[in-house]
């Protein structure tokens, strides 16, 4: 069985989005959670993943004897390892879209990363307000990928009931579900189909079962709190 190793679901949102694509794509999978203490060398954390992976980070995907590490090369195999699935949209075109967007996710959208981490079981609405008057980077992020959701919806999302990037769920809603998490819990601004669209990857099983797990484990990390200091 495939083995994926993850941080912590509250947290980690490169994590998120290899789970929510193996869970919602239904691929059978083992998780095993390295809890988060600290990035630092020789951290618990660090210690375990440097047995595992030569970067020390989740994810990892574990098929046997071969490692599989950072987000986007485990997509990527497990689209090759699973055709029938069609984790990518089948049309030439589409995939070739699908992969830029989430290229464009994998190397930018810094401002929103750096001044809203991901932290799923907290109401940060009171902080996201503040952000979003003081971060000018912050709203240049958003207003682009509220384009570019826009734009794919508008295109796409008819044709599916259910209603994704590229009509039907694919590594793009997977790859973009911490960024719906973020608009979602610092309620940032967006317009009403673009909320409507948060709502539906929200009520995937798949992210939904991500959301509930996160929701479960009751760990504070306080590196990953830049808002609050206690529960």
């Amino acid at each position: 069985m495939l083995k994926l190793y993850i941080g912590n679901k509250n947290y980690s949102s490169w994590s998120m989005r290899v789970g929510v694509l193996m869970t919602q794509a239904g691929i059978e999978h083992e998780e095993i959670w390295v809890p988060f203490d600290a990035f630092t060398q020789g951290s618990a954390f660090k210690s375990k993943m440097a047995t595992l992976s030569p970067t020390a980070l989740v994810p990892l995907l574990v098929d046997g004897d071969l490692h599989v590490w950072d987000s986007l090369s485990i997509a990527e195999y497990l689209a090759e390892r699973f055709p029938d699935l069609q984790l990518w949209p089948a049309d030439t075109a589409m995939r070739a879209v699908a992969r830029s967007v989430c290229a464009e996710m994998h190397g930018g959208f810094r401002a929103l990363r750096n001044h809203c981490a991901m932290n799923i079981e907290a109401d940060l609405a009171t902080q996201g307000a503040i952000i979003w008057r003081d971060q000018a980077e912050v709203r240049s992020d958003v207003d682009r990928i509220v384009a570019m959701w826009s734009e794919l919806l508008a295109k796409h999302a008819a044709s599916h009931a259910d209603g994704m990037l590229f009509g039907r769920f694919s590594i793009a809603d997977a790859y973009f579900a911490p960024v719906v998490m973020r608009l979602a819990r610092y309620a940032l601004p967006v317009s009403a189909d673009i909320q409507a669209y948060l709502e539906r990857v929200q009520a995937l099983p798949g992210v939904k079962a991500w959301i509930d797990g996160a929701m479960a484990e009751k760990q504070f990390v306080a590196f990953d709190e830049p808002y609050r200091m206690s529960r």
